[in-house]
């Protein structure tokens, strides 16, 4: 891991966050427009993506599942307000390519080491961030779909007391889940470091797309 990226990410990623926390209250009334709504719910179990395997391998920590953290984030003003400020971040601060362009591999889940990553390398820096800020991983779930184009797709859920939020490197916006667009395949299971479908009838082998 390059921990000049991640020490310089840190760093603006933590001036950001005291910057959020002040304006908290800016944020609140965003934070009430979003309606409380039921999350997906997951249905059987399901085969994760070759990559994310490979990834769990090397990152262990980041796959681990701990059934004493909440299986929800609450989502206060400063909360909101966080995460807000970390997915724009991330958004801004990763150079968007393929793994085939970057890597010359088809597919490889990393935390954008170098500060070059495509679709789900921005979703995993960002739980990364965001736990290490204090949020619990179980409720920040890795998750599949198929995206406007009709290709694979890497997004964050974060399952919180207002329904399933996504986290996306496409847009800043967040959003609830059935409002993205997208057709939800599968994610992490919150309970084993495993996968549960989510009711999409096409899964794809990658995520590899920008």
């Amino acid at each position: 891991m390059s921990a000049g990226f991640l020490r310089a990410l840190r760093g603006t990623v933590i001036a950001a966050l005291a910057l959020a926390a002040s304006a908290a209250g800016a944020q609140a009334q965003v934070l009430a427009s979003l309606p409380a709504e039921p999350g997906i719910v997951p249905k059987a179990e399901a085969r994760p993506i070759a990559a994310w395997v490979t990834f769990c391998e090397s990152y262990a920590a980041e796959c681990a599942v701990d059934r004493n953290e909440p299986a929800r984030i609450a989502l206060t003003p400063a909360v909101w307000a966080m995460i807000v400020s970390v997915n724009r971040r991330i958004n801004k601060s990763v150079e968007p390519m393929t793994d085939m362009e970057h890597l010359h591999v088809a597919d490889r889940w990393d935390l954008a080491e170098d500060g070059i990553g495509d679709c789900e390398d921005y979703q995993l820096l960002k739980r990364h961030l965001l736990a290490e800020a204090g949020l619990p991983r179980r409720a920040m779930r890795m998750t599949v779909v198929i995206d406007e184009k009709g290709e694979g797709h890497a997004v964050l859920t974060l399952i919180t007391d207002r329904g399933d939020l996504v986290l996306d490197n496409k847009t800043d916006t967040i959003l609830p889940w059935h409002r993205t667009g997208y057709v939800f395949i599968k994610r992490e299971s919150q309970d084993t470091v495993a996968w549960v479908s989510l009711g999409g009838a096409t899964s794809p082998v990658t995520t590899a797309n920008r």
